[in-house]
């Protein structure tokens, strides 16, 4: 790997930590670049992966604030990302991409109607009512099990499914929200990376982990500082913007 190569690669993992943290989808930016850089795509993936949980990690300590007292939510929500990751990755190991690639655009597109309408969804759901609806913690807990699924097997637009998912079916502030979502993508990551390191190490090129390991913590700590700061309307425009850039990229240029 050539200096300049190197330095592209980590370029890429700092900006795959930013904006995992203020959004997610990530990995479309760092994937495509390793694969220009002639690293075998299986390979891509997992050492992406592997390399993404340090980003994850300084994103989720960067939301810390906003998640005082949020602890109750936090245990609950996060052995259902632990299980989704855990069969994601095993599905990446023993499926071919067509299996599962094929259906991401619809789930990213379903993630950003709900982020779109799910303050008009939440307004209409608890009108005249002083608490939530009592199916939506059941629908959530699918919907998150089913996230960690995705997330585990490629990871690309997670957050905007979790940031969809949540937007329609809690009322909590939306940056609380983003805290939840860096928290859940911080497990996935992190369970899929020890399973790759485990069962799949001969895929993984520990100099591309370094590199966006490296790149994505910095890139993390600038997308917290610059993420908390945005209001809710324009959280979500960033949301619905690099969603729509994520199917795209899925859609016309796989």
């Amino acid at each position: 790997m050539s200096f300049w190569s190197a330095v592209a690669i980590a370029l890429a993992g700092a900006g795959a930590g930013l904006i995992n943290t203020i959004v997610g989808s990530g990995t479309l930016l760092t994937f495509p670049t390793l694969l220009f850089f002639g690293v075998n795509p299986l390979a891509a993936n997992v050492s992406n992966t592997v390399g993404l949980v340090a980003g994850g990690a300084s994103g989720a300590w960067g939301y810390r604030h906003e998640l005082t007292g949020q602890g109750p939510t936090v245990r609950r929500l996060m052995p259902l990302s632990f299980v989704g990751s855990v069969i994601g990755a095993a599905l990446l190991l023993i499926l071919p991409p067509s299996a599962f690639n094929a259906i991401v655009p619809a789930l990213i597109g379903i993630a950003l109607v709900l982020v779109l309408v799910g303050p008009r969804i939440q307004a209409w759901a608890s009108r005249d009512r002083h608490e939530q609806p009592a199916w939506h913690a059941p629908a959530m807990s699918v919907g998150v099990l089913v996230a960690g699924m995705y997330g585990g097997y490629f990871g690309a637009a997670q957050g905007v499914l979790l940031m969809g998912l949540f937007s329609a079916l809690s009322a909590e502030p939306l940056q609380r929200l983003n805290g939840y979502k860096n928290v859940l993508a911080l497990v996935v990551n992190l369970v899929a990376a020890l399973l790759f390191v485990l069962f799949a190490r001969e895929h993984i090129d520990w100099l591309v982990v370094l590199l966006i390991a490296a790149g994505s913590a910095l890139g993390a700590v600038i997308g917290a500082r610059v993420g908390r700061r945005l209001p809710p309307n324009g959280l979500r425009a960033v949301i619905v913007v690099i969603g729509v850039v994520a199917m795209v990229k899925l859609i016309w240029f796989p």
